[in-house]
């Protein structure tokens, strides 16, 4: 007898390839072991306690870590860098192609590395922008090796001041290898009368450490000087910033 209407078929046990109906499964996030879990919560309430002035840089780094590399232990990697590096600032300052040579470093890592960078230079240059130059000198030098003191290649940058000796501008203008940055005085001189600036302070930083002018440096401080000098433009000070210390053209008589 043949029947006719609805009828329930018998269903595979699994669904043919190609016609799944469900998401694949992922697997739930491994447990942060113990012993890892309990060594970042004693380096929090340790900084959250006292702060980061007791601490070694390669702990202070560890923090930094913790958000890019959740799941393990980073103190190795930490020292890793402190290591190949020399020290925190040198670290959070370093080439990113450089810090990616580094065994264990992916984007994670050097994204929160940058960005640390990033928040320093901001907080740094906040307080020296719009502010007088000349009352405010050491947070200037402070910026300065903030900024350039670790980096790998020589930059030039210009301080724009305006007639009250106020920061208004504070620009890179070029950068180069780890001996030799183009600078071109025209350029800079344009440049600040498009800033109707008043006054300029010349940086650069010189990568080998030794912030001792070359004859390069000098002439091409002569050379700005006099076409400031033909603009009515004053020209404060240039200053050679080296690892741990920094020199300054009109205090050693070069200008």
């Amino acid at each position: 007898m043949t029947r006719h209407g609805f009828q329930d078929g018998t269903l595979p046990l699994f669904p043919p390839i190609g016609d799944e109906d469900e998401a694949t499964p992922t697997p739930l996030p491994q447990k942060l072991p113990s012993y890892i879990a309990d060594h970042r919560k004693r380096l929090r309430d340790r900084f959250m306690a006292g702060g980061g002035a007791s601490m070694p840089d390669y702990e202070l780094l560890e923090l930094l870590l913790f958000r890019a590399i959740p799941r393990q232990d980073v103190k190795p990697l930490a020292r890793v860098l402190i290591d190949t590096f020399g020290d925190l600032n040198r670290v959070i300052s370093a080439p990113i192609s450089r810090l990616l040579g580094v065994k264990g470093v992916g984007e994670a890592v050097v994204c929160e590395l940058k960005i640390f960078e990033a928040v320093s230079q901001r907080m740094m240059r906040a307080r020296i922008m719009h502010q007088p130059v000349l009352t405010s000198w050491d947070a200037l030098l402070d910026y300065c090796h903030t900024t350039m003191a670790h980096r790998d290649t020589e930059q030039f940058r210009i301080l724009f001041l305006d007639r009250k000796n106020t920061l208004i501008a504070d620009e890179e203008q070029a950068k180069g290898t780890v001996d030799h940055v183009p600078v071109y005085p025209r350029e800079v001189v344009k440049r600040a009368l498009e800033l109707n600036a008043s006054a300029l302070i010349l940086v650069h930083n010189h990568p080998s450490g030794d912030p001792t002018p070359s004859q390069a440096d000098i002439t091409m401080t002569n050379q700005i000087l006099n076409a400031c000098q033909a603009l009515g433009i004053s020209l404060h000070d240039h200053l050679i910033i080296g690892k741990s210390r920094e020199l300054s053209f009109r205090s050693a008589g070069y200008l």
